[in-house]
């Protein structure tokens, strides 16, 4: 199975840039370390982390220092209290795969598991996502 971490999505002229599209997710802190199944593959989460429901009931965690820097608190709800967020309008880099892949994650402890069709995310150096297909269609445009 092809890893996703050895691809330089950043660098390399064939990737996509895309940017979430302002659609809400429901955004729960946890009170205690976990474990969150996610559709990739379970991850781990320390109290404090964000844990996120999407478009199709997807959940994901994430880390607290980087949710605070990318998602922003839909009104009435304040930051730091549980509610309804949006990502902010940051560039990533994509790859729809051929292939099944995986990533390991370095925002806590685990492996997404992609299949052909889903996509492949780079946030950062280092910093990788898996998105089904579906979900990327609902929440993800393609910056021309």
């Amino acid at each position: 199975m092809l890893c996703g971490n050895e691809i330089d999505l950043i660098n390399a002229e064939w990737s996509i840039r895309v940017m979430k599209k302002p659609v809400g997710v429901r955004v729960v802190f946890a009170t205690e370390d976990g474990v969150c199944n996610t559709l990739e593959g379970d991850v781990s989460y320390h109290a404090g982390d964000a844990i996120l429901t999407g478009v199709e009931g997807e959940r994901w965690p994430i880390k607290r220092a980087r949710f605070n820097e990318t998602y922003t608190p839909i009104l009435p709800i304040r930051a730091g209290e549980n509610g309804t967020y949006t990502k902010k309008p940051i560039v990533v880099h994509a790859l729809q795969m051929q292939e099944p892949f995986y990533v390991d994650v370095n925002w806590g402890s685990g492996r997404l598991e992609g299949k052909q069709g889903d996509w492949l995310l780079q946030y950062g150096k280092d910093d990788y996502g898996i998105v089904s297909q579906s979900i990327f269609e609902k929440t993800y445009q393609i910056i021309e």
